[in-house]
């Protein structure tokens, strides 16, 4: 019986293996093909699409040469995009966990309903309200700027149900400790909250950062001014037939891969932690 138990458990250990293998393959492999393409002539995108074919004899450095030493924006959108992420980012989370925190350590009227209805924001895709946020942006004199694209977002409802459920599980003698000690909800908040927040943090931060990151529809909205533009609609400007931009395209693709990968290597030590935090109560 035991025997038999063993091999039950190899088997799976081997299809479990077998199903991670297939599954990094289909992640890496989109990144590979366009890792290929960047060395490529940009007119080969064009003609024979992104594929792994290699032809030594056309490949080369041209455009990279092309996008460190090239007359154009891509900079400049690289540098707006990192700029609004950071800031996103920052704001989502710090607004965000006040939220949460409110939801988690304090009792008050209507807290259910208004959990409630963050449940159900959860619910809504950003289709549905783009018409009235557009409307509202547009009332608030808000339109072609920064501040039209990160305020509707900062009180994300998916990051504030997660910090909520992450701040369930610390111990409420936590906060009555601080509060008989006289602190204020604001000293309990950043003294004693935010140290043991580190993983909830890490794991928002990487979820926020890329959606920032790869945010198009909306700024393609409420952004007017190209020097404004975020890499995804500056990258947009380059896909055209009449132009010869698509050394430019390809290669800007591949690099902007790299600040996500770096804000997940940053943040990763955290982030398996912060997604299971709360999932087990004693």
């Amino acid at each position: 019986m035991g025997e038999k138990r063993k091999n039950k458990d190899r088997l799976c250990t081997v299809l479990m293996i077998i199903f991670f293998l297939i599954l990094a393959i289909l992640v890496i492999l989109p990144i590979y093909t366009i890792f290929l393409a960047s060395f490529k002539p940009g007119g080969d995108l064009l003609q024979y699409g992104l594929n792994l074919g290699i032809d030594w004899s056309r490949m080369s450095l041209d455009n990279y040469v092309l996008l460190f030493t090239g007359q154009h924006d891509y900079w400049r959108w690289f540098f707006n995009s990192i700029f609004l992420t950071v800031v996103t980012v920052v704001a989502t989370l710090l607004v965000s966990a006040f939220v949460g925190y409110g939801f988690a350590a304090n009792e008050f009227k209507g807290k259910n309903l208004m959990f409630v209805i963050v449940l159900l924001i959860l619910s809504v895709p950003l289709e549905v309200i783009m018409l009235p946020l557009y409307k509202q942006m547009t009332n608030w004199g808000l339109m072609d700027s920064y501040i039209a694209i990160v305020l509707p977002f900062v009180a994300h409802a998916s990051t504030i149900f997660f910090f909520r459920q992450y701040l369930l599980g610390l111990p409420k003698s936590l906060l009555e400790a601080g509060r008989i000690d006289g602190a204020t909800e604001y000293g309990i908040f950043f003294r004693l909250i935010m140290p043991i927040m580190k993983p909830a943090f890490a794991a928002m931060a990487i979820l926020n950062g890329m959606n920032a990151w790869n945010n198009y529809l909306w700024p393609l909205l409420v952004i007017r001014s190209s020097e404004k533009y975020t890499l995804t609609l500056g990258l947009n400007t380059l896909i055209n037939p009449y132009g010869d931009n698509y050394s430019l395209l390809v290669v800007g693709s591949f690099f902007s891969i790299i600040p996500i990968f770096i804000l997940f290597v940053c943040f990763q030590q955290y982030f398996i932690e912060g997604m299971t935090a709360g999932a087990v109560k004693e």
